[in-house]
């Protein structure tokens, strides 16, 4: 169950009522909720396949910047190095197989396989958003989450993203 001042804080963070919060995956230094674990499939029964939501928005602008840098694109290319590539499928298969449990747990049929994982794993990279929760919410699991995340400003620094 999850905490109804958290559910509060993640409305006020989004700016709308958040859907299908199973847990706070991960809490900013500054203590508020920053990634939830989503159920694989909302109320209404549609598929949603992002389990970890960034849901900071000062962390969302400062990852937002990473991208229009150009970062996505590089990090892809990169994604010819054997090692580096084994990480980041590694990295997805751990993705997809949360999201398995979390549906197992909620009573859910799984996801299909062959639906995304997020952030364009295992073969690109496409949201460093999605790829960032990932890391926050699993720390060590993901290559390009740790390396988005390490370039990133202390967002929190100036005080929370919403007031109580």
């Amino acid at each position: 169950m999850v905490d109804q001042g958290d559910l509060a804080a993640v409305e006020r963070q989004l700016g709308r009522p958040p859907r299908g919060v199973r847990a706070v995956a991960h809490r900013c230094p500054c203590g508020l909720p920053d990634v939830v674990e989503t159920s694989p499939r909302l109320p209404d029964g549609s598929p949603f396949p992002t389990l970890f939501y960034l849901t900071c928005p000062k962390a969302a602008s400062a990852i937002g910047t990473l991208e229009a840098s150009g970062l996505m694109r590089e990090m892809t290319a990169r994604l010819e190095d054997p090692e580096l590539a084994a990480a980041y499928r590694a990295a997805h298969e751990d993705y997809v197989a949360r999201r398995d449990k979390a549906a197992a747990e909620d009573g859910l049929a799984p996801l299909p396989r062959d639906m995304q994982s997020a952030g364009g794993m295992p073969d690109r990279v496409k949201c460093l958003h999605a790829l960032v929760g990932h890391e926050l919410a699993v720390p060590g699991i993901n290559p390009f989450g740790r390396e988005a995340l390490d370039l990133l400003p202390d967002w929190w620094s100036d005080g929370p993203c919403c007031a109580d």
